[in-house]
């Protein structure tokens, strides 16, 4: 575990071939929405049944081959660096207790990848926060994973990202369709097909444009773009020249666009698996539900009580079967 202090250092143009190997989380935000929960509880551990959302997306990382991640944390955010550490005190008393299972997922967190953290003081954008990795990441490729969404590990979607950009060189994004009404939510992609030069990879187009949360008569397209992002090292100094934008933020899509602007090439995958967002209450208890659903432990039991629930017209008070 380590603390990591991010300051500006001189980046180029990675070449093709050169395969990222850290990711970055930015982890900063005040998580309003959730609200009084998150006055004392980053957003990040909230549990989906009984893991946190932050570890699901290390796990998304490692399962990719990415062994080095760095937190972009803020202020009251030092129990998401806790959760990766070892907690001998507790080891023991599991042990004593004989209890191998919870012993095991007690210290899977601190065995799955190394931790960095760095603090990013202010929060004044995606961009601004990605610029406070510029001197664990150098002028290497590196992995984006927001902190708010993460995609079924059966399904995934960094290891073709990766692929993708080890081939380009470039910046690689992830989209995935919404319905057009829901446009003004997020960033909105125009694209152009590859051809088949990709083919192997996925459904891979280029990207011409992006706009951020457009009305839907303004969307060039229904395909969002989804919180997972790898980018060349270049990316910190088209942060450093990019002036705020929406929200008066550093916004690291306007990086992004400036960079393609530049002939620097921007790819995307259009990723139709499942993804999880916990960004928002409802995105977030729909992903509880849908996951506690799925568990071998507890999924029968819980989907024989939810069914009775919803055909018992949602019962206040109810205790359950």
């Amino acid at each position: 575990m380590s603390e990591h202090s991010a300051t500006p250092a001189t980046t180029s143009t990675p070449p093709a071939g050169r395969r990222a190997v850290k990711a970055v989380i930015p982890a900063a935000g005040l998580a309003t929405r959730f609200l009084p929960a998150t006055k004392a509880v980053p957003k990040e551990l909230l549990p989906v049944v009984d893991r946190p959302v932050l570890q699901y997306i290390v796990e998304e990382a490692t399962e990719a081959g990415i062994n080095d991640v760095l937190l972009i944390t803020g202020r009251g955010k030092t129990s998401m660096v806790d959760h990766f550490d070892r907690r001998p005190d507790l080891e023991a008393r599991l042990e004593q207790k004989g209890d191998d299972e919870r012993l095991a997922a007690v210290r899977r967190p601190s065995e799955l990848a190394e931790i960095y953290t760095c603090r990013q003081p202010e929060q004044l954008g995606l961009g601004h926060a990605i610029g406070y990795a510029e001197s664990h990441v150098g002028d290497a490729p590196f992995a984006v994973l927001l902190g708010d969404e993460f995609v079924n590990l059966t399904e995934p979607l960094l290891p073709a990202m990766l692929e993708l950009q080890s081939r380009t060189g470039g910046v690689v994004l992830a989209f995935f369709e919404v319905p057009p009404a829901d446009t003004k939510r997020y960033g909105i992609a125009s694209v152009q097909p590859t051809g088949s030069d990709y083919a192997d990879i996925g459904d891979v187009v280029e990207v011409t444009g992006l706009v951020e949360k457009p009305k839907p008569e303004d969307a060039p397209s229904n395909l969002a773009v989804l919180g997972r992002y790898v980018l060349p090292g270049r990316i910190f100094d088209a942060i450093r020249r990019t002036k705020p934008g929406s929200g008066g933020e550093i916004q690291l899509t306007d990086a992004i666009d400036l960079l393609r602007k530049e002939e620097v090439p921007v790819h995307a995958i259009v990723y139709r698996g499942t993804r999880y967002d916990t960004g928002m209450p409802l995105g977030y208890l729909q992903t509880v539900v849908q996951l506690a659903c799925e568990r071998d432990d507890l999924g029968a039991d819980f989907r024989t009580w939810l069914s009775e629930f919803v055909q018992a017209g949602f019962p206040g008070g109810g205790s359950g079967t």
